[in-house]
C-alpha cells in the first residue's frame, strides 16, 4: 500500500485552514483517510473565540477517531457526532448559531477487506480509480449551482444559500448536515486507488484546465501529492493577476492532497 500527503498554507503569513490525515489498523487490512477544508470567515465576522485551524483539528480528529474505531457506525453518522462533539467544545463560549462560525467542507473514505465507503460535503473531490484505469470523481456540486449574484458578497451568501436548503452546506455546528452529504459504497475489487483534494489542490482541473480527473491521478502517482501543489502554484504566479483564470477569489489557496494506492 502507498499513502502519500501533502499541505501547504496559501500564505505563509496565515495559518493553514486545511487539515489531513490517514489511518491504518493495527491489524488487518484497511484505512482511513480524511480531509478538511476551513472556511476563511470576512474580517471581523462571527462571534466565535476559536480560530478556523482550531476547528477543523477538532472535527477532523473526531471524524479520525470514530471513523477508525467504529466501523459500525455509517459515515453520515459519524460525522454528525464529529459534529456535535466539536460543536459541544465551544457552545458555551462562542455564538454557534451566526452563519460564519467555524466551519469546513469534507472528504472521508474508509475500506476494509470487502469495501470502500466515502463522504463528501461540499467542495472537496474524492477520487476514486478502478483496476482498468476508470477515474471516477465523486463531487457535491450544490455550490457550483449557486446563481454567481448570490455569492457576490458574504453577507449575501450567508443570509441566501450557505447551509439553507437550495444552497450549499458546510460541517459547522449542526449534526443534521451530515445528511446533506454525498455517500457511497464500492465494492474493495473495484477501487485501485483513492485521492482526496482540497479545492486548493483540485485547481489543477477545476481552475487552470491541464487535464481531467484522470489525468490528476495520474500526476499524483508520477509526482505525489507534493509535485501536484508545487504545479498549481507555478500556475497560480504564472498569472498572478487573474486575467487568464477568472475563478480566482485569491491568488493562492491553502492546498491539500492525499493519495492512496491500495
Amino acid at each position: 500500500m502507498r499513502i502519500e500527503l501533502a499541505t501547504a498554507p496559501g500564505d505563509p503569513a496565515r495559518p493553514n485552514e486545511d487539515w489531513a490525515a490517514t489511518v491504518l489498523p493495527a491489524a488487518g487490512r484497511g484505512g482511513v483517510l480524511v480531509v478538511l477544508d476551513g472556511v476563511t470567515p470576512p474580517p471581523g465576522n462571527g462571534d466565535c473565540v476559536h480560530d478556523v485551524p482550531w476547528f477543523t483539528a477538532r472535527l477532523g480528529g473526531a471524524l479520525t477517531e470514530l471513523s477508525g474505531s467504529r466501523r459500525d457506525i455509517p459515515l453520515t453518522e459519524i460525522l454528525a457526532e464529529s459534529i456535535r462533539r466539536t460543536a459541544d467544545a465551544h457552545r458555551d463560549t462562542c455564538d454557534l448559531s451566526h452563519p460564519r462560525t467555524p466551519q469546513a467542507t469534507v472528504v472521508v473514505a474508509r475500506w476494509d477487506d470487502e469495501v470502500v465507503e466515502h463522504l463528501v460535503l461540499s467542495d472537496s473531490v474524492l477520487l476514486l480509480s478502478s483496476p482498468d484505469g476508470v477515474v471516477r470523481a465523486v463531487l457535491d456540486d450544490r455550490l457550483d449551482r449557486v446563481p454567481r449574484d448570490v455569492l457576490v458578497s458574504d453577507e449575501v451568501a450567508d443570509a441566501v444559500a450557505r447551509n439553507r436548503e437550495g444552497g450549499f452546506f458546510t460541517a459547522a455546528a449542526d449534526p443534521a448536515v451530515a445528511a446533506r452529504a454525498v455517500t457511497g459504497r464500492t465494492p474493495l475489487r473495484d477501487v485501485r486507488g483513492l485521492a482526496a483534494l482540497s479545492d486548493g489542490a483540485s485547481r489543477w482541473v477545476e481552475t487552470f484546465r491541464e487535464g481531467d480527473w484522470a489525468g490528476c491521478l495520474a500526476l499524483l502517482r508520477k509526482a505525489g501529492p507534493q509535485g501536484l501543489i508545487d504545479r498549481v502554484r507555478e500556475l497560480e504566479r504564472a498569472d498572478a493577476t487573474g486575467r487568464t483564470y477568472l475563478r480566482r477569489s485569491k491568488l493562492h489557496d491553502d492546498a491539500t492532497a492525499v493519495y492512496v494506492e491500495l
